[in-house]
């Protein structure tokens, strides 16, 4: 039988599959090792098992469950309210103040965790209920969420850059540090957006009352809310860019800060740590099952012989290798829409990784163009993760139309950050070549 028709059997399996609702890491695994077993015979299972035993003892897996914990840990220690309380006094007298605030403070969770729903999820519990009630648009105030909670996933630390890092293998600390650089950029052109519509459309974002913006001593008082954040910060990326520590290591340093945060606000007790115990094994769990099928899958690509006949593909896309580049970041555009970030990794990178290299392209560049996309799939309708995070914390009044129709600008917000750094590619290299030399 033909590459050809191998390839679109494989695939066209997948699909159906599915369509079907199976789960996706039982789709990929249990698909791949069928048409493993088939080509190959029965020392396919030992090829899988072999590669996934590789895995298992790969030291670098284990910031997984080390960072997953951080974040839950992170979710209840109450340092999320201290920084609103931060914000609110200090951007509230602004047109837009609360909304430039409140991603302000996504991006600090962000540095603090390596999720993205524990953002979202916090900021649509405390900052959307008090932006709404003064008289912020509802789209607006959704939308800054939405994109803010994204950045989890980007500004390190992140697990889909540990995921990204083993499947490409790349260093993950030069990966983490390629983060930085396009979260500072995103940041920045999220927070103009706020303040240009703020400023055109002062009535979607008012500025608060006077009575509300709190004295310079309640002002310098609250930013004792930004110590812990920081602690946590310099403990885990501190200690990766410092040579201290390794991503992995600094995992279990990060756990400590967030432990450490939560005894100082009063929010450590048993409960706490066995509800967020219990959330770790299970997404730990998960991504296990996720990898093993990552592995049958990359095995079966590459036996079928479908990694050339993908390569001729794209070939024939115009434009070359920026062609090629377009075409891949369509995909990923397209996959967001109706698939998890890890999902799409499994499927995309076998395909993608070798026309990166083949193009000449720094495959820890591409890693950051990667998770930008997969940061998008997180806020693009009709299942992006965080537009149904969202919903569950938000006011009764607020639809799932609105919810969808407010992000469609920080999309186009995050593509043009996406162009500058194809334009401009040391917006996400010149920390990586600084903390740790050219590669």
């Amino acid at each position: 039988m033909s590459v050809e028709i191998l390839t679109l059997l494989f695939f066209g399996s997948l699909l159906v599959f599915l369509l079907l609702g199976v789960p996706l890491a039982f789709v990929l695994g249990g698909v791949s090792v069928i048409f493993l077993y088939f080509s190959m015979g029965p020392v396919s299972f030992y090829i899988v098992a072999s590669k996934f035993w590789d895995s298992m003892t790969s030291f670098t897996l284990v910031a997984i469950p080390m960072y997953v914990f951080m974040a839950m840990i992170l979710e209840k220690s109450g340092v999320a309210h201290a920084l609103y309380r931060m914000m609110h006094l200090w951007f509230g007298a602004l047109r837009g103040g609360l909304a430039i605030g409140t991603v302000a403070i996504c991006a600090i969770f962000a540095a603090m965790s390596g999720i993205s729903g524990a953002a979202v999820v916090t900021m649509g519990t405390i900052a959307l209920p008090r932006m709404l009630e003064r008289g912020y648009d509802t789209k607006l105030s959704l939308g800054a969420i939405n994109a803010g909670g994204g950045w989890g996933i980007l500004i390190p630390p992140s697990i889909p850059m540990v995921l990204y890092a083993m499947i490409s293998e790349v260093s993950v600390g030069r990966l983490f540090a390629s983060g930085i650089g396009p979260g500072i950029l995103l940041f920045v052109l999220v927070t103009i957006y706020i303040g240009v519509r703020a400023w055109l459309q002062p009535s979607i974002a008012p500025a608060l009352p006077p009575e509300e913006r709190g004295s310079w001593r309640d002002k310098l008082l609250a930013l004792r809310a930004v110590l812990l954040p920081i602690m946590i910060v310099l403990m885990v990326l501190g200690s990766i860019f410092g040579g201290l520590a390794t991503p992995t290591e600094a995992a279990a340093i990060g756990v400590l800060g967030a432990l450490i945060a939560a005894a100082i606000n009063r929010q450590l007790s048993v409960g706490v740590v066995r509800h967020a115990a219990i959330q770790t094994l299970r997404l730990t769990t998960l991504i296990m099952w996720i990898l093993f099928a990552a592995h049958a899958f990359s095995t079966a690509y590459t036996t079928l012989g479908a990694h050339d006949f993908i390569q001729h593909l794209m070939s024939l896309i115009p434009g070359g290798k920026w062609g090629a580049l377009a075409f891949m970041l369509f995909v990923l555009f397209l996959l967001g829409m109706v698939l998890d970030p890890v999902g799409i990794m499994l499927i995309t990178l076998p395909v993608f990784l070798p026309i990166v290299d083949a193009a000449g392209f720094d495959p820890i560049w591409f890693g950051v163009l990667f998770i930008i996309m997969m940061e998008i799939g997180y806020m693009t309708p009709p299942f992006g993760f965080n537009l149904f995070y969202i919903k569950g914390v938000a006011p009764p009044s607020v639809t799932m139309g609105e919810i969808y129709s407010s992000v469609v600008p920080y999309v186009i917000v995050t593509l043009v950050g996406i162009g500058l750094i194809i334009v401009f590619p040391n917006i996400a290299l010149y920390f990586p070549n600084l903390f740790f030399g050219k590669g």
